[in-house]
């Protein structure tokens, strides 16, 4: 396995067939992009959750600055958005089951619809009220009862960036007794997956503009704040790379 430190973040140079391979423990994957890395660079807590565990570059400029960076090492873009289908696809071949959490209750339902119509797999999911994290109790035993229910192999957490993560991290003893192979954040890959977005098309994905194409296509406040925020990583890049250099020159 290839590790590639980037931005202070541990990223793992993981294929996607990789991700799907039999482990003794719970795998948890992190999809970085340009947002993750900045809130990174300020909470020391999402940091080491993602450092503990298995980074992966979701982000296509970060990911084409890493390249540059690291021109000898091999490592691929892994986004939450793909990684869901190629979960399905190998669920369809190796009879394994996923379990779709979090989004709207209609995203969700009709995600889970559209992957069992499509791969004929055993799919379930579950949308918790809308609320800040921590989650209450009640709320928070009803998730955990669904999950015990159904006893999924793939987990896909979509409550948006740095809830999602909190939420696997305070659970992962949780999943392991349930035997949950593979668990990610997603963010609002079951809009997509459902129809409800469409996603950006694909060389707008490839220039890394997918953000901006967004709130273009969805002109909100909170896609315009995410996508401000966004900006910030190349502050990040520079004090990680460019600055730390001239302090430090080979």
């Amino acid at each position: 396995m290839t590790f590639i430190n980037f931005c202070g973040i541990h990223f793992c140079g993981l294929e996607q067939s990789q991700l799907f391979e039999e482990v003794a423990d719970t795998r948890f994957v992190v999809t970085v992009n340009a947002e993750f890395i900045v809130k990174a660079s300020h909470n020391l807590k999402f940091l080491n959750i993602i450092n503990a565990n298995y980074a992966t570059f979701d982000g296509q400029i970060p990911y084409l600055f890493a390249r540059l960076l690291n021109l000898r090492q091999h490592f691929s873009k892994i986004s939450g958005s793909d990684l869901i289908y190629d979960a399905c696809d190998y669920a369809q071949q190796h009879d394994k089951s996923l379990f779709l959490l979090g989004g709207s209750s209609r995203s969700n339902a009709l995600a889970v619809n559209k992957i069992q119509q499509q791969y004929g797999i055993r799919v379930g999911g579950y949308s918790p009220p809308h609320e800040a994290y921590p989650f209450a109790a009640s709320h928070d035993q009803v998730i955990l009862d669904n999950i015990h229910q159904f006893k999924p192999d793939f987990l896909f957490v979509g409550f948006g960036a740095i809830k999602q993560e909190y939420w696997i991290n305070d659970h992962l003893d949780f999943l392991r007794q349930q035997q949950v192979r593979l668990v990610v954040g997603c963010g609002g890959t079951f809009d997509f997956v459902s129809g409800q977005t469409k996603r950006a098309p694909r060389l707008v994905q490839k220039s890394g503009l997918e953000g901006l194409w967004r709130f273009l296509t969805e002109p909100r406040l909170f896609r315009l704040k995410r996508l401000l925020e966004s900006t910030r990583f190349f502050s990040v890049l520079y004090t990680h790379h460019i600055a730390l250099g001239r302090k430090h020159p080979l």
